[in-house]
Order: structure tokens, then sequence, then C-alpha cells
């Protein structure tokens, strides 16, 4: 009976973008140890190919991995570049996917209000919110469409606790909110949800300096910085719950109620 529980990821086919690092890595970590076969895709082909080594070297009895690299920054090849990858990994929407995680990110310019300019809210929102929008505008040729698949995106805490200078993460966070409820409708029965992380430390986020790391782990119940292999699992949830959609699940170590 229980292992109804267990592997409800065997032998599913999963494809998740950003999997080359901090919280990607470690979904398609726990996506092998499950038992599925796992794409994982990022920019920087060098970075794509170390994560498949570590992956398949750290992962006992592990599902089948393969990598192809997708460059999500340029607006002018974007969609190009997603329908490549799409048509390789499912040979040509012959082998449908299951599930889609996408979890990519690139570095984000926090300026005050009155610095910001269009060109810092496109390249906030390229990859973050562009991306996985017109990844799901091609989906439902190459997802399998049923309640036990899933498409789950990347929001983030402080769309509804904001701090100065993050006008710009914030707006491109609201918008994944309401992407989500809007693809939950748009894609159903195929289930489409949000983790919105807090602070958690990876290789981005060790980017923003110590100072303001230690001010986000005291801005947390829990005194400490997420670890990427804490908020995987609440992408392995979305995933295996066959009747959650339109959901956006908050992993933040209690932050929302910190004052």
């Amino acid at each position: 009976m229980s292992s109804v529980y267990t592997s409800k990821l065997h032998n599913t086919s999963v494809l998740i973008f950003g999997g080359t690092s901090g919280i990607g890595f470690a979904v398609a970590s726990a996506c092998l140890s499950s038992g599925a076969t796992v794409t994982i895709s990022g920019s920087n082909p060098k970075k794509l190919s170390t994560a498949s080594t570590r992956l398949q070297t750290s992962i006992v009895s592990p599902g089948s991995l393969s990598i192809f690299p997708c460059d999500l920054g340029d607006p002018t090849t974007l969609e190009d570049n997603l329908l490549v990858l799409l048509k390789a990994v499912t040979d040509d929407g012959a082998k449908k996917l299951d599930h889609v995680i996408f979890t990519a990110g690139n570095a984000l310019s926090l300026k005050p209000l009155g610095e910001i300019s269009a060109a810092d809210i496109q390249a906030a929102q390229t990859v973050r919110f562009t991306a996985p929008l017109l990844l799901a505008k091609h989906l439902p040729t190459y997802l399998t469409v049923s309640a036990d698949s899933s498409f789950t995106v990347t929001g983030g805490v402080n769309t509804t606790k904001p701090m100065p200078s993050w006008v710009v993460p914030c707006c491109v966070g609201a918008a994944i909110e309401g992407l989500t409820r809007s693809l939950a409708v748009d894609m159903a029965p195929a289930r489409v949800n949000c983790v919105a992380p807090g602070a958690v430390k990876t290789e981005l986020f060790e980017g923003i300096g110590e100072e303001l790391q230690e001010r986000f782990r005291e801005g947390t119940l829990v005194k400490r910085l997420g670890r990427p292999e804490d908020v995987a699992e609440a992408y392995l949830y979305l995933v295996r719950d066959g009747f959650v959609t339109g959901t956006v699940l908050g992993s933040n170590g209690g932050s929302l109620l910190k004052y």
C-alpha cells in the first residue's frame, strides 16, 4: 500500500528548467531519486555537464537523466529556443512529458524606484515570466493532458512582503502568481501551480553579500536560510498531489509572520 505514495514519480517524464544549480538542482535530484526520467535544461552547456555528473554520481539507483541547453535570456529567440527543446525531448511530441518544472532565474538588479528603467523591467521579466508564459503556450502539444500531469513555476515571498528597492522583482512575482491561476484554468485538466520560496541559500542568493543574507536570516522564524533541498519538497508535493491546481505554495521559514 505504501508504494502508492513512494512510486508516484516512477517512470514519469520530467523536464526541469534551471536544473543546474540551487533549487532546480535539488528538484532534479529528488525526481531522480523517485525513479523519474529527468531532463534538465540550462543556458550554460558547461554547467549542464557538471550538474549531470554530480547528479549521476550522487543518486543511488537513479532514474534516467539527460541534459539539453536552452537560452532563455534573449526575448527575440526565446520562443524558438523553447520549441527546439520541447521537440527534442519529446521526439517531436510523440513521447509526452508528465511534468514540467520551471525554476530558472537570473541575477536581479535591485534599484530604488527613481532609478528603474524599461531595460531593467525587461531584464527581470524575460527569464522569470515571459519564458514560462511562452512555454505554457506550447505545452498542450508536448505535455500529457490529464490531472496526473503538471506545470510548476516559481515565484517569491517578496511579492507578499516587499522590501525597499524590490519593486521590479515584486511585480514580476505578482505576474507569476496571476499566470499560475490563469494557466490552471486554460490548461485544465493538467495542473498548474507555483512555489514561492523565501530566502534560500543558492549560488544566485550568495551574490547579494553576507550582510543582506544575515538580514534575511533574522527575518525568519526558524532563524536560518532555506536550503535547496528544503524547498524541493514543495515542488514534489505539487507534482504528486493530483488534486491541487492554481495554488501558490510558500516555503519561507515563517518570514511572512516575522515582524
